[in-house]
């Protein structure tokens, strides 16, 4: 892995032809391309509200690989300023940590 993305990290990764944002658990990163599981952000929204309403899931993360060529950039979820970070959104609507929903917490050692 790059320096400051280890297995496990929330990311968002921004695509290109065509563009795209994804939001995810971070699998592999190589020469080659990324791994995540993740979901289209604009289906984010949609996607935690029907874990708070405790819906069946229409919308759910993939695993998915994505050749390098296509990435434009890759970021941490993590909050700027008076922005929450995505995963504190899915905390404050569904009332449980992303990592506590997902499973990473018994996966991976922080």
């Amino acid at each position: 892995m790059i320096e400051g993305f280890a297995p496990a990290s929330l990311v968002i990764v921004n695509l290109v032809n065509p563009k795209e944002k994804f939001f995810g658990v971070l699998r592999a990163l190589s020469p080659a391309g990324v791994t995540i599981k993740g979901i289209n952000l604009d289906s984010y929204e949609d996607w935690i509200h029907q874990i708070a309403r405790n819906d069946d899931l229409d919308l759910n993360l993939v695993t998915m690989f994505v050749p390098l060529f296509r990435v434009e950039r890759i970021f941490l979820d993590e909050p700027s300023g008076m922005i929450k970070s995505h995963s504190q959104r899915f905390e404050e609507v569904v009332g449980i940590p992303i990592g506590t929903f997902l499973g990473l917490d018994e996966q991976y050692d922080h």
